[in-house]
């Protein structure tokens, strides 16, 4: 008679996903909220794989902070692949306040300095949260 060994078996069987995709029983987790002005118009791409995707960038206030001469906000660049959340952010207008959801990603190429990199959030759902023309309340 033959008994299955737990940890054999635990191997064999991918763990279960959770729908945000992260794994059961895992501490890893990749989700980003943000909320942050829109600096300037999206900008739809088509690479060379016949790919398409819009890019944008968004400036979030930071909190006030007691250390003279840090920065007052951060400017994040943002991406995404999903055909809906592209078209939408093609109609967004500068000064607009969005909000996204997503994930961080660091993107490698080679450039003519060599290697290279950057950090952006690749976008899964956005929405218009106030348009650049209502109250903004800058405190």
């Amino acid at each position: 008679m033959t008994t299955k060994n737990a940890a054999t078996s635990s191997t064999r069987n991918p763990p279960a996903r959770k729908a945000n995709g992260v794994d059961s029983g895992s501490d890893h987790c990749n989700d980003v909220r943000l909320v942050g002005r829109l600096s300037a118009a999206a900008v739809e791409r088509e690479l060379p794989s016949g790919d398409v995707c819009a890019t944008w960038r968004l400036v979030i206030r930071r909190p006030a902070t007691a250390r003279a001469g840090a920065p007052t906000v951060d400017t994040i660049d943002c991406l995404t692949w999903v055909g809906g959340v592209r078209r939408q952010s093609l109609r967004w207008q500068p000064g607009d306040v969005i909000g996204v959801e997503g994930a961080l990603r660091r993107r490698f190429w080679r450039s003519p300095g060599g290697p290279a990199s950057r950090c952006e959030v690749e976008v899964r759902r956005a929405r218009r949260v106030r348009t650049a023309g209502a109250a903004y309340d800058a405190s």
